[in-house]
Parts: structure tokens; C-alpha cells; sequence
């Protein structure tokens, strides 16, 4: 074990309170560490330390303060080098419109010329997403990326839009790109249950080093603590709410199924009633045509009766 590590870190063991994929946690670490900021950075953009002359936060929060909407947004703004826009998300409840949101979030990040300023001085804008989920079950992918391109020779229209997607529940489809730039340890550490586990990723650099430390720190912190309870509770809350409409959704669906039976089955019994009905007719057809043949034949027989006589009193 590395000996920089801090005494309390190194005795630290059991289950970790809150990992990164708490959003409170997620930020709380980001913004208290500008190094672990930009080592996470680097490696999703596949930057080197030496092109990265600074990092800044511009939608910082005061770590601890009460939050008395529990679904305000803890995405974290980021100006790298004065030069590109980058948000940085961590979403782990499937709400079902994580590609329209983060598309309008990104294109949120980069309309942000002033009147007069050139289009030329836009500065491109990436969004990083992280999702405990995966976004297409068909196409599973660790670390997506997407681009504006031209759809029939996949040329590239533009830079200035950017999104990347890290499925946090795919590590194991990590590329051996993704593991050049140790993206999956970050993901692996964003998710390490255990204060062993996090010990392991922290001996891989710096960086993996530096943010284990600050979760150990953050969690000590009664404030910090406090707040990613209440992110729990709600999501806690959220998940319940999706339960109850998965519920409300496969009753109603049952309800449906029901009900379609029960159509189905007067469609069959009017159907047979029907069938019942026209046979009954033309049995009763073939019954009165029968009866008329009958009277038609009797009347024949007495007209020829009446022929008769009428030809014998006429003799």
C-alpha cells in the first residue's frame, strides 16, 4: 500500500456510506479536489496532464447547505483550458429521457455567445454523461461517444458538439482503449462498495489516489454526509413512484388483457347465438317453402279438378 496514504484512510474498513454514484457525493468530491477534477477529465478526453493548463468549476455549490428542493441539478460546469464547455452528470435512475435531456443540456452549454460576438468564438461544448443503466440493451457499450456526422460517409460536420456516455453498470465491455486511459478503475471506483475496494483502485495512480482521500474526507463530514442521505431518500422515493407506475402500468395492462377476453368471448358467444339464429331461419325457410309447395300443389290439384267438372257439365 501506497505510504502517502493518510493514517485514517489506511485503517478505513467495511462499507463505504456513499460512493460517487451518490450525485451529492459525485459533486462534493469534484468540487473539493481540483486534481481529481482534472485527472477524471484527462482520461475521458484522453488528455495529457501537460495540455491541461487549467480547470475551473463555474456552477459551484456550498458543500453541506440545506437543500430544500431535493431534485435540483448537481451537474458540474467546467471551463478546460478557457477554451471548451464540459458538463459532467452522474444519473443513476433510468427517467427514461436521458437522450433528449442530455442533448438539450449540451446544446444548452454551447448557445452561450453574447449579442455582437462572432459565431467563430463559440466554444465547444461536451457532455459527460454517467449512468448506472444501459441506454440501448441491443448495442451495449462500456464508454460511448457520440459526434455530429454525416450519416451516409460518417465525415465529421463539426467539433463543437460532444457526447460521451459511461454505462457504469458495462465495465466489463471496457475497450482496451478504455483501459489505456484507466476509465474503467474510475468507473469501478465511482461504484466500490467497500473501503477495500477503494483502497485497491487508489494504488493504481495519483488521480484514483487523490479522489479515494477526498471520499474518505467527504464522508467524514456530517454536512456532506447529511446531504447525500437525503439524495438517497429521494431517489429512494423516485424509485417507489417508479415501482407504483410499473405497477399501475402491468395492473392496467392485466386490466386490458381482461377486458379484451371478455369481448372476445361475447364476440364469440353473439357469433354462435347469431349462427343459431340463421339456422333456426333457414330451417323455418325451408320449412315454409315446403308448406307453400304443399298449398301450391293442392291448388293445382283442385284447379285441375275443376277443369274436369267444368269440361264434363259442358258435355
Amino acid at each position: 500500500m501506497n505510504a502517502d496514504f493518510s493514517p485514517a484512510f489506511l485503517k478505513a474498513q467495511g462499507p463505504v456510506p456513499y460512493n460517487m454514484t451518490n450525485d451529492y457525493m459525485f459533486r462534493a468530491v469534484l468540487q473539493s479536489s481540483n486534481k481529481v477534477l482534472r485527472g477524471l477529465i484527462c482520461s475521458l478526453l484522453h488528455l495529457s496532464e501537460r495540455k491541461v493548463v487549467s480547470v475551473e468549476i463555474t456552477n459551484p455549490v456550498i458543500l453541506g447547505e440545506t437543500v430544500t428542493d431535493k431534485e435540483f441539478r448537481l451537474d458540474i460546469n467546467v471551463v478546460l483550458n478557457n477554451h471548451a464547455l464540459i458538463n459532467l452528470e452522474m444519473q443513476i435512475a433510468n427517467k427514461l429521457n436521458w437522450r433528449e435531456r442530455s442533448v438539450m443540456y449540451l446544446c444548452r452549454s454551447f448557445d452561450q455567445l453574447n449579442h455582437g460576438q462572432d459565431y467563430l468564438d463559440a466554444k465547444p461544448a461536451v457532455h459527460i454523461g454517467f449512468l448506472n443503466y444501459t441506454l440501448s440493451e441491443e448495442q451495449p457499450e462500456f464508454y460511448a461517444t457520440y459526434k455530429l456526422i454525416n450519416v451516409k460517409n460518417h465525415q465529421k460536420y463539426s467539433d463543437s458538439l460532444t457526447l460521451h456516455v459511461v454505462d457504469l453498470s458495462r465495465t466489463g465491455l471496457a475497450t482496451e482503449e478504455d483501459k489505456k486511459y484507466h476509465i474503467h478503475e474510475w468507473a469501478m471506483l465511482f461504484k466500490a462498495a467497500t473501503w477495500e475496494e477503494i483502497k485497491m483502485l487508489a494504488s493504481r495512480d495519483e488521480y484514483l489516489q487523490e479522489a479515494s482521500e477526498t471520499i474518505f474526507r467527504m464522508s467524514a463530514d456530517d454536512l456532506v454526509r447529511k446531504r447525500c442521505r437525503d439524495r438517497e431518500e429521494y431517489y429512494q422515493d423516485l424509485r417507489s413512484y417508479e415501482r407504483k407506475i410499473e405497477q399501475d402500468r402491468i395492473e392496467h395492462e392485466q386490466d386490458i388483457r381482461s377486458y379484451k377476453r371478455k369481448i372476445e368471448q361475447d364476440q364469440t358467444k353473439y357469433a354462435r347465438a347469431i349462427a343459431e339464429k340463421e339456422a333456426e331461419i333457414a330451417q323455418d325457410r325451408i320449412a315454409h317453402e315446403r308448406i307453400v309447395a304443399e298449398k301450391e300443389e293442392e291448388i293445382r290439384q283442385l284447379r285441375a279438378q275443376l277443369a274436369r267438372l267444368e269440361n264434363n257439365n259442358n258435355s
